[in-house]
């Protein structure tokens, strides 16, 4: 499988390599097989040349001392491939490529001739030896298309046997890419890597769990302090904001004075806020609501309805509300209530005044559209901690940040998009 990234395709290393190897095999096919084919005929050549050069001195051996001029006709008549004709003026032997008759087959045949100048009873004559080429064209091709067959075979069982290879070779190497994919940092189980005999993998697979203990640890420390501060700011935050509201119940307070204590009680409130939102995402990473049951999510708006609506009536926002379509989801009852209400409260915090908020339910989608900022917000960070996109004087940056680790919890997802200045946030079930 291909994968796409910054908008281009990009190849397995196996595929790109044995393509290579591929490409490489055909190239040389390619140039091999006519540079076979050529050499493989000019050695027929030569050796019918020989075989030409081998009948003339065998002539002039055997036959030619004893050979009168009234022997020449019965001579050419009982040899087919050998004749004596008269002379061609020729004054070395030559030999060339031409065509004859053949009346057996009705057409020109290719062969080889040699033709040498020689003297019977002190007449010039010249003697022909021809070799039918036609054989070994035949034979040739014939070979050519072995050798083609042979080769390609080879690079069809050379390509099978590197892939086979190459996959059982590299099996470590995928087997720690799928493990890496598939972890979670904040899951229980560690990646367990083969073993290979192979140097480079074992390397590998040593360095990544290294990585991998080390930002457990890290990961473990964090949440720990995480838990432990906001356990332990929940007492100090308590006695702070009671004795806020004692000072604030004096009745000889001046007006400056309950303007400070007023502002620093908003700020004890907001406090409160953040550490409770950090209490519940160390539980939820803790696996804390681990019970699930079927649930209708309508019933979970209507349950707060009221106390979104008054909260909305405060900047005197328009809701608009859809129930229509009942929606069955399987989740954790209270992580369900929480993703709703963060969703409506955060469709309300970060509006204007006298905004929308449109709400509805289809088959397996919840969807919040809001007026708001006339800017796109960050789709990137918009679920981060803290981010600056989805903090605001009202918010803590912990809502969207929740929301999206409920969903990621429960195998949902959820999605951001921003058109005719309406913020719309869709939880796809």
């Amino acid at each position: 499988m291909d994968w796409v990234i910054n908008g281009k395709m990009t190849k397995k290393l196996l595929h790109k390599t044995s393509r290579i190897h591929l490409l490489f095999s055909i190239i040389i096919l390619i140039v091999t097989a006519p540079v076979f084919y050529f050499i493989t005929k000019q050695l027929y050549l030569d050796d019918a040349d020989e075989t030409l050069i081998l009948r003339k001195k065998e002539f002039l051996k055997q036959s030619h001392p004893q050979l009168k001029k009234s022997d020449i006709s019965t001579w050419n008549k009982f040899n087919r491939d050998v004749k004596i004709i008269k002379g061609k003026n020729l004054k070395k032997d030559s030999i060339f490529n031409t065509f004859y008759f053949d009346a057996l087959v009705d057409e020109n045949e290719p062969y080889r001739e040699l033709n040498a100048p020689i003297f019977i009873e002190r007449t010039p004559y010249t003697f022909t030896s021809r070799i039918d080429l036609v054989e070994s064209e035949d034979l040739i091709l014939s070979i050519a298309e072995l050798y083609l067959i042979l080769i390609f075979l080879f690079l069809i069982g050379q390509y099978i046997i590197n892939k086979k290879l190459s996959e059982i070779i590299w099996k470590p190497f995928y087997n720690t890419l799928k493990q890496i994919e598939a972890f979670e940092i904040d899951k229980a189980s560690k990646p367990k890597f083969l073993k290979t005999s192979i140097e480079e993998f074992n390397r590998l697979n040593q360095s990544i769990e290294n990585l991998i203990d080390k930002n457990l640890r890290i990961y473990q420390h964090q949440k720990e302090f995480t838990e432990n501060a906001a356990h332990e700011l929940q007492t100090p935050l308590a006695v702070f904001q009671g004795k806020l509201d004692l000072l604030i119940q004096q009745e000889n307070i001046s007006q400056e004075h309950f303007e400070i204590l007023t502002s620093l009680n908003n700020s004890v409130a907001h406090l409160k806020r953040l550490n409770k939102n950090l209490l519940l995402f160390s539980n939820i990473e803790n696996n804390t609501f681990i019970d699930t049951e079927s649930l209708i999510v309508n019933n979970f708006f209507l349950k707060n309805l009221d106390f979104f609506k008054e909260q909305a009536k405060a900047t005197k926002l328009k809701l608009h509300i859809d129930l229509s379509t009942k929606l069955h989801v399987v989740s954790n009852p209270i992580l369900l209530e929480i993703l709703i209400n963060n969703l409506f409260l955060n469709a309300i915090k970060h509006n204007i005044f006298s905004g929308s908020i449109h709400i509805s339910i289809t088959e397996n989608c919840l969807a919040f559209t809001n007026t708001g900022t006339n800017v796109a917000l960050n789709s990137e960070k918009i679920f981060s901690r803290f981010s600056k996109a989805a903090t605001s004087k009202n918010g803590n940056g912990l809502g969207l940040a929740i929301v999206k680790k409920i969903t990621d919890l429960n195998h949902w997802k959820i999605t951001y998009s921003y058109t005719n200045h309406h913020h719309c946030f869709i939880l796809h079930f």
